[in-house]
C-alpha cells in the first residue's frame, strides 16, 4: 500500500512567545505600538489672556476735589482739601490736649494765620515746635471703591499672571522631564545616545541561514541578527519586532535572510513563510530512495530527495541545494559515528549487503528542522541522532527481549508493519510477524518483493517474488537485511507489545484497507480469492 494513506502532518511547535514573546521582549517585549500621551497631557492653557476678561480692568485715578472753604477758621494761603463721601469720621480736635499742632515757621507755606479759632488757647504758642512735621504735605486718602479697591484689583492680576507663568513653566518642566526620561530610558536599554544604528534600504547581502530556537524571546533573535550580519543593531530589529503582529507566530526553525538591511526588512522576511527553509515531513512507511508507481508512473519522493528541497537557500543565480547524489553518498560512508547510527544498531548496519541502504529506517517519520547550511554528513547525523532518540523512549533497547528481537530487528519489523497494514491492525500483523518467526516459517510479504524494484504496487508477480534478493521474504526465511522505511511510533510500540493470537495469515482484500487474519491455510486460500475478486492484487506489470 501507498504510505501516503497516512500523512504524518506536521504537527511543528506550539510556541508564541513572541505571542509574547516570543518575542516577549526586555526593552519593550510587548511589542505594542503606543504613541505615549493620545491627548496634550496639559490641556488648554487655562491662563491664557483671554481668561480675565474686563474683571481686572486697570483703575482709573481720579484727582481729589478740594472744596472752596478751608477747613479750618483763620485764614490761609492753602485751603485745606475737603473729601467727600470718604466714609471715615473727621478728626476730632476738642481734645486738644492729645494733639499738638505743627508750626510750619521754616516752611515755604509761611505761618498760617488762626485767628479766633476754637484753638485759641495760648498754651500752644508757648509749647516747643515739633520739626518732625516740617515740610509735611498733606496725605491724600482716597475715598472707598477707588485707590485701595484699585491697588486690590492690580494685585491680584499681578497674582493671577504670576500664576498664568508659573503654570506654563510647570508644564515645560514635564515635558521636558518626560522626554529626559525616554531618552535617558533609550540610553539604557540600546546603550546608544541616539537612534539605534540601522543600515539604509536596498537589496542587501547575500542570504544567511538564521536559527530561532525554542523559547527565544525577540531580544535572543535580535542578537542572532546582529551576529549573522543581518541588521547594524539589536535595537534596529528589535524596535521592528515588537510592531509586527507576524511575529506573534513565529515558529522554531531556520530562515533564509538577506544580510545588511534595515531591521524592518529583516522581519519582513523573518515572518514570510518563503523564508522557512531546512523543514520537511517525513510520512510514515517513505524509504531513502525514490520509486515509481506502477500504475501511475508517478514519482514518489525519498527521504534523500525531501532533504535536498528543504536545503535550499537564496533565489535565481543565488540558490543553493545540497544535492540528491551529495546525500546518498554521504549515507554510505563505512565512518558510521559521524552518521550518529546508535550503538545497538552498529553492528547490524556495519555488515549490511548495500552501503547505499545502511541508514534504512533509522531516520524516524515526522516533522523535522534542520540547518540547510550544514554539510550533508551534519544534516544526517542530526536526523539519525534525533530519530534513534525517539525510537529509544519507546524502549526498543529492552522491548525485543521478550519476543527474542534485538533493537534493530525490531526496527526492522516494525518498517514491515507499516508498509503492510492500517494502524488498527498493527498489533495483530506483529503478532503474525513473531508466530512465523517462531515456527522459522517465510514471512513471505510482498512489501519486502517491492522493496528492491525500481517502480512499485501493492501486488506482485510471480517474477517479482522469484528474484532473490536480502529483502524479499519469499526468497529468503527471516526478517529481510534492512528496514524496508521509516516506520510510526506506532508501528514501532505495537511490535514492542503484539496483540495475543494464533494468526499466521493474514491478506487485505480492498482497496478500503480491510484485512483478513487466520490460523488455517484453506481459509486464507478463500481470503484471497476475495482479493483478487475485488482487483487488489491485480498487477500492472
Amino acid at each position: 500500500m501507498s504510505d501516503d494513506r497516512r500523512p504524518f502532518g506536521d504537527g511543528g511547535f506550539v510556541e508564541s512567545r513572541f505571542a509574547e514573546s516570543r518575542f516577549t521582549q526586555r526593552g519593550n517585549p510587548d511589542h505594542d505600538d503606543h504613541d505615549g500621551y493620545r491627548h496634550d497631557p496639559y490641556g488648554e492653557d487655562s491662563y491664557a489672556p483671554d481668561g480675565y476678561g474686563d474683571r481686572y480692568q486697570e483703575p482709573a485715578y481720579q484727582d481729589p476735589h478740594y472744596g472752596d472753604e478751608a477747613h479750618y477758621s483763620g485764614e490761609s494761603d492753602y485751603p485745606e482739601p475737603q473729601y467727600a463721601d470718604h466714609g471715615y469720621a473727621a478728626p476730632d480736635y476738642h481734645d486738644a490736649e492729645f494733639y499738638e499742632r505743627p508750626r510750619y515757621e521754616d516752611s515755604q507755606y509761611g505761618d498760617p494765620h488762626y485767628g479766633d479759632s476754637r484753638y485759641g488757647d495760648s498754651r500752644y504758642e508757648e509749647e516747643p515746635i515739633d520739626n518732625r512735621f516740617d515740610r509735611a504735605e498733606p496725605e491724600v486718602v482716597p475715598a472707598a471703591g477707588t485707590r485701595l479697591q484699585s491697588r486690590r484689583r492690580s494685585a491680584g492680576g499681578r497674582r493671577a499672571r504670576r500664576g498664568k507663568w508659573f503654570g506654563l513653566a510647570a508644564a515645560a518642566v514635564v515635558l521636558v522631564v518626560l522626554a529626559g526620561l525616554v531618552v535617558v530610558g533609550g540610553k539604557a536599554f540600546f546603550g546608544g545616545p541616539s537612534l539605534p544604528d540601522d543600515y539604509e534600504a536596498g537589496p542587501g547581502g547575500p542570504d544567511v541561514v538564521v536559527e530561532v530556537k525554542s523559547g527565544d524571546t525577540a531580544e535572543e533573535i535580535a542578537e542572532t541578527m546582529v551576529d549573522k550580519g543581518v541588521v547594524a543593531s539589536s535595537a534596529a530589529f528589535y524596535n521592528a519586532a515588537v510592531q509586527n503582529t507576524g511575529m506573534n507566530s513565529m515558529q522554531p526553525g531556520f530562515y533564509s535572510i538577506s544580510t545588511e538591511i534595515p531591521g524592518v526588512d529583516a522581519v519582513s522576511q523573518l515572518v514570510d513563510p518563503t523564508s522557512r527553509v531546512g523543514q520537511m515531513v517525513i510520512s510514515e512507511g517513505r524509504q531513502l530512495h525514490d520509486n515509481s508507481d506502477v500504475q501511475t508512473s508517478a514519482v514518489k519522493k525519498g527521504i534523500y530527495s525531501l532533504i535536498s528541497e528543504a536545503s535550499c537557500t537564496g533565489a535565481g543565480a543565488t540558490k543553493s541545494c545540497i544535492s540528491y547524489e551529495d546525500l546518498d553518498k554521504a549515507g554510505a560512508s563505512t565512518d558510521l559515528d559521524s552518521l550518529g547510527v546508535p550503538d545497538w544498531a552498529k553492528s547490524e548496519v556495519a555488515s549490511v549487503p548495500d552501503r547505499d541502504r545502511q541508514l534504512e529506517g533509522l531516520i524516524a517519520a515526522g516533522s523535522w528542522n534542520f540547518d540547510p547550511s550544514a554539510g550533508p554528513t551534519e544534516i544526517l547525523k542530526h536526523l539519525v541522532t534525533q530519530s534513534a532518540s525517539s525510537y529509544e523512549d519507546t524502549g526498543i533497547r529492552t522491548a525485543g527481549d521478550s519476543v527474542g528481537l534485538s533493537p534493530y530487528e525490531m526496527l526492522i519489523a516494525a518498517s514491515l508493519i507499516e508498509r503492510e497494514a492500517m494502524p488498527d491492525d498493527f498489533a495483530k500483523v506483529a503478532r503474525v510477524i513473531v508466530n512465523r518467526l517462531e515456527v522459522d516459517q517465510p514471512l513471505q510479504f510482498d512489501s519486502t518483493v517491492n522493496y528492491a524494484l525500481d517502480t512499485t504496487e501493492l501486488a506482485t508477480t510471480d517474477a517479482d517474488r522469484a528474484q532473490v534478493t536480502p529483502w524479499n521474504t519469499y526468497a529468503s526465511p527471516g526478517l529481510p537485511a534492512t528496514p524496508i522505511s521509516s516506520p510510526s511510533i506506532g508501528a514501532l510500540e505495537a511490535i514492542e507489545a503484539p496483540e495475543p493470537g494464533d494468526w499466521i495469515y493474514f491478506v487485505t482484500v480492498d482497496a478500503q484497507g480491510t484485512t483478513l487474519f487466520t490460523k488455517s491455510y484453506e481459509e486464507h486460500l478463500s481470503n484471497i480469492d476475495q482479493a483478487l475478486s475485488s482487483g487488489i492484487l491485480t498487477s500492472g506489470r
